[in-house]
C-alpha cells in the first residue's frame, strides 16, 4: 500500500488562490484528519513540511497542507513572487482560509475525502501557524478535537512598537528575509486588523479559555520572544501539555531546501503523533460510550 497524494487549487475571489495537498494511505477506512499550518514567511512546501506531512500521516491519518492565500507564494510553490499579497496578509485572512479548508473537509469537497473522518480533525501549526491554531480552536471548538503548536507565537504582533508606528504612518514597512534576501512588505492593514481584534486575537487569553486538549512544543534555542511566550502560555493556560526541547531552534535544525531530518524534528513528530493517538482514542471511546 502506497501513500496517495492529491493537490487542490481553489479561487476564493478573483486572483486569490488557496492551494494545498492531501496525503493519505488509502485503504477504504476513514481516518482522522491532521491539518498542518505554516507560519510567517513560510509555505506548505518549505523544507520540512512535505516530509512532516508524510510522517504525520503514517498509515493512521489523512494530512492536509495548504498555503495561506496571502502568504506571498504563487503557483510555482517555492518562491515569494506575490509580495503585494504578502503585504496585505492578516490574521483575519488566515483564519478565513483555515475555515475554508476545514469546511471543505466537513462537506466532502476535499480531494480524497472518502478517506477522511470529518468529525475527527486536529490542527498542527508552526510559528505563526501555531497561534492561528489557538485562535481558530477557541472560536470554532466544534470544528476541531485538539491542537498542537510547534514553536508557536503567543502574541500576534511580532514587531516592535517603532516598526508599527512607522508602518501606520507610511502605509508600509519592510522586514528582511534572511534566506531569500528579499525585503518583505508589511502593510498598515496588518496592524489595523490587530487593533480591531485585540481581544479576539489575544492568544494567551484564548489558550487559557480553551477546553480541548492542546500540546505546545517549544525549542529553547528559538528567539527569546517565542520562548518567553511559551512560558507565558504555560503560566496562564496550565491545563494544556507543554514540552520544551533543549538546544532546538525555530525550525528544529532543518533548512530550506530540504536536506534531511534531524533528531529534534523527529522528537516533535513523535510527540505530535503520540498526542494524536491519545486524542483520537479518547474520541473513539467517547463515541462508543454514546
Amino acid at each position: 500500500m502506497s501513500m496517495m497524494h492529491e493537490t487542490f487549487a481553489w479561487e476564493l475571489e478573483p486572483g486569490i488562490m488557496l492551494r494545498g495537498d492531501v496525503r493519505v494511505y488509502a485503504d477504504g477506512e476513514r481516518k482522522p484528519v491532521i491539518v498542518l499550518i505554516h507560519g510567517f514567511k513560510g509555505f506548505k512546501d518549505w523544507g520540512m513540511f512535505p516530509y512532516v506531512a508524510q510522517r504525520l500521516a503514517g498509515q493512521e491519518y489523512a494530512v492536509v497542507t495548504f498555503n495561506f492565500s496571502h502568504n506571498g507564494v504563487g503557483a510555482g510553490g517555492t518562491e515569494f513572487d506575490e509580495l503585494d499579497k504578502f503585504a496585505r496578509n492578516t490574521h483575519t485572512l488566515e483564519l478565513r482560509d483555515l475555515g475554508v479548508v476545514i469546511g471543505a473537509i466537513q462537506d466532502g469537497r476535499m480531494p480524497l475525502s472518502q478517506e477522511m473522518d470529518a468529525d475527527r480533525v486536529m490542527l498542527v501549526g508552526h510559528s505563526r501557524g501555531g497561534g492561528d491554531c489557538v485562535l481558530y480552536a477557541a472560536e470554532y471548538p466544534e470544528d476541531v478535537k485538539g491542537i498542537v503548536s510547534w514553536n508557536g507565537i503567543a502574541d500576534c504582533n511580532l514587531f516592535s512598537d517603532e516598526f508599527r508606528e512607522q508602518v501606520l504612518e507610511d502605509g508600509v514597512g519592510y522586514v528582511a528575509n534572511a534566506r531569500t534576501k528579499q525585503q518583505m512588505p508589511i502593510a498598515a492593514s496588518f496592524f489595523e486588523d490587530l487593533t480591531l481584534n485585540q481581544e479576539r486575537y489575544h492568544i494567551v487569553k484564548r489558550a487559557a479559555s480553551l477546553q480541548m486538549p492542546a500540546l505546545f512544543v517549544q525549542g529553547d534555542a528559538d528567539t527569546p520572544r517565542l520562548v518567553e511566550g511559551y512560558h507565558r502560555l504555560q503560566e496562564e493556560a496550565p491545563q494544556h501539555r507543554y514540552v520544551l526541547l533543549l538546544e532546538v531552534d525555530h525550525t528544529f535544525g532543518t533548512k530550506h531546501p530540504w536536506v534531511g531530518t534531524t533528531l529534534a524534528l523527529e522528537k516533535a513528530i513523535v510527540l505530535t503523533r503520540g498526542f494524536a493517538a491519545g486524542l483520537f482514542e479518547r474520541e473513539r471511546i467517547g463515541l462508543e460510550m454514546d
